[in-house]
């Protein structure tokens, strides 16, 4: 079916359907003659289930909730690897940093036990101050190599539910293991595997999340998992405040609550009919379509059918491969790369730089936390009315000019001259922590809109690279902020911009349609760029 002609149905012949409504339902075919017609997925959700449903809506929330873990296992290391304040033995004195270098063991203590961080357990300062960075840039290249297999494993063979429960269960399996790390070593390795492990769960939520809804609804659903999200992050201050005695044991209460998700709540989701449909399992994706129309008080008509979208399954050729060979996917994938670099540095960059600022960590990390709040709901309202790539590349600015304004108000001049230089620097912080998250996640629901449902999770995971990439490379800037505070946020900002600047060359997608196929959405493009050079 062309794009162009979506509204009308297909009529086909087909002598052997009934109009019986178990055997509808089990996608069983009967001996009764009778008219069939063929929609796509889209047309169905449209006219027959409704563009967003109290199922759709469900539905969102049931898998949005592992966004939460994605939180807590990624954003840990703020309080497991902070270093702790220590004290002069014979003073008592407060003595942080490069302080305590010129200093004899016998000379300083910890503030608190020496259980309280990795740093304060294996004394990772001085000459081994680096080695703090490298778990955290483990657990990002780890992430970065996951996203890959796990988009494969979600646009082929698994699907997207059946990828999601796995990523689940081998998150819990690392993240309780990292508990009984022995040293740095084994501690970096064991991020490294919970980074690759816990790599499926964003994608693989976001596009179970929004490939049932009306394209009306797309960026708004899609910020469904960004709320839960947050709520994982501000749930780690916390955690982190009343178990801060171990830092292992806050790694043992994180573990458990993805597999307790993976058993009791994600067997409720469903798998998404586009995938079902691209895979050629026609009657599973409409159970799937009824039981959601079921749920928003609708029923589909007896003789309705799907239009498949890829009329020649003779062709062996993966979907992956045919990625790589479509010109215009593989310059769109390295644009949106490129962008989900600076844009995943810069996010992840500002998180981790909080220890920075010359404020109290929990306070920091609670407030960025709650920006995180306005971010999601300003997005989901922000998406409603404007197009993605103004509002992403704006949301970019805005976190660079912040950053850079932070590396001003870092500068000790400043700091000494201005009594609320401090305060200030928080302020302006938590604004640009707020637009980089803003950027965040309308990116990852502008990827969705711009490759088809055979690629989609690949695309998503290759996005998802990008911006383990970027982190990946934050925590050395961090640590290297514990000596000039000012040029990390100066390169932060620069990369933020930067990042905005690139997405300019990225086709718009509100309220375009989500296609299928790479064939059938590169067909559709090319006669809309047609058609808009002939006016």
């Amino acid at each position: 079916m062309e794009p162009s002609k979506q509204e009308v149905p297909k009529l086909m012949e087909t002598p052997n359907i009934t109009n019986d409504s178990s055997a509808s339902e089990k996608g069983e075919v009967t001996n009764q003659p009778n008219n069939r017609y063929a929609l796509t997925v889209d047309e169905v959700i449209e006219q027959h289930i409704g563009a967003l449903g109290f199922a759709q809506i469900l539905h969102a929330l049931l898998v949005s909730i592992a966004w939460v873990f994605d939180a807590q296992t990624t954003l840990i290391s703020i309080f497991s690897d902070a270093q702790p304040a220590a004290r002069l033995l014979a003073t008592g004195a407060i003595v942080e940093g490069a302080a305590l270098c010129g200093l004899s063991s016998g000379e300083w203590e910890w503030i608190g036990p020496k259980s309280y961080t990795v740093v304060s357990e294996w004394n990772l300062i001085c000459q081994h101050k680096f080695l703090v960075a490298v778990p955290s840039t483990l657990f990002f290249i780890g992430s970065l190599f996951g996203s890959g297999v796990y988009g494969y494993l979600a646009d082929s063979w698994f699907g997207r539910k059946k990828t999601l429960l796995l990523s689940c269960v081998l998150t819990f399996v690392t993240a309780f293991a990292i508990s009984f790390s022995p040293n740095v070593w084994v501690y970096a390795f064991l991020r490294f595997a919970n980074g690759f492990f816990r790599s499926g769960i964003g994608s693989c939520c976001i596009v179970l999340a929004t490939e049932i809804v009306g394209k009306k609804w797309r960026g708004q659903v899609g910020q469904y998992g960004f709320f839960f999200f947050t709520l994982g992050f501000l749930s780690l201050p916390l955690m982190a405040y009343l178990e801060r005695k171990s830092w292992r044991n806050l790694y043992r209460i994180i573990s458990f609550l993805p597999l307790g998700y993976a058993v009791c709540l994600l067997p409720f989701a469903y798998e998404s009919p586009r995938w079902l449909l691209v895979k050629g399992r026609n009657k599973e994706a409409m159970v799937v379509l009824k039981k959601l129309a079921r749920l928003n008080g609708k029923q589909l008509p007896a003789d309705l059918s799907l239009v498949d979208p890829i009329p020649e399954r003779g062709d062996q050729t993966s979907s992956s491969e045919k990625f790589w060979k479509t010109k215009w996917a593989v310059k769109r994938i390295i644009m949106v790369m490129m962008a989900g670099f600076g844009s995943g540095f810069v996010y992840y960059g500002i998180q981790l730089n909080a220890e920075n600022l010359n404020f109290n960590l929990y306070l920091t990390v609670a407030v960025n936390a709650l920006m995180e709040f306005p971010a999601v709901f300003i997005g989901s309202f922000l998406l409603g009315v404007m197009n993605r790539r103004p509002l992403f590349s704006n949301s970019s600015y805005l976190a660079g000019v912040a950053c850079l304004l932070c590396a001003v108000l870092s500068i000790h001049r400043v700091i000494r001259a201005m009594s609320v230089a401090k305060w200030l620097q928080l302020a302006v912080e938590a604004v640009g922590f707020m637009a980089s998250s803003t950027a965040y996640d309308v990116l990852y629901v502008y990827c969705v809109e711009l490759f088809p449902t055979n690629v989609r999770n690949t695309a998503v995971s290759l996005l998802r690279q990008a911006f383990m990439l970027g982190a990946s490379a934050a925590p050395l800037l961090v640590a290297l902020g514990r000596e000039s505070a000012m040029m990390s946020f100066i390169v932060f900002g620069v990369a933020s911009v930067l990042s905005g600047v690139v997405s300019l060359w990225l086709r718009e997608t509100r309220n375009a349609p989500l296609y299928e196929t790479l064939a059938q959405q590169g067909k559709a493009e090319e006669i809309e760029n047609e058609t808009v050079l002939s006016t």
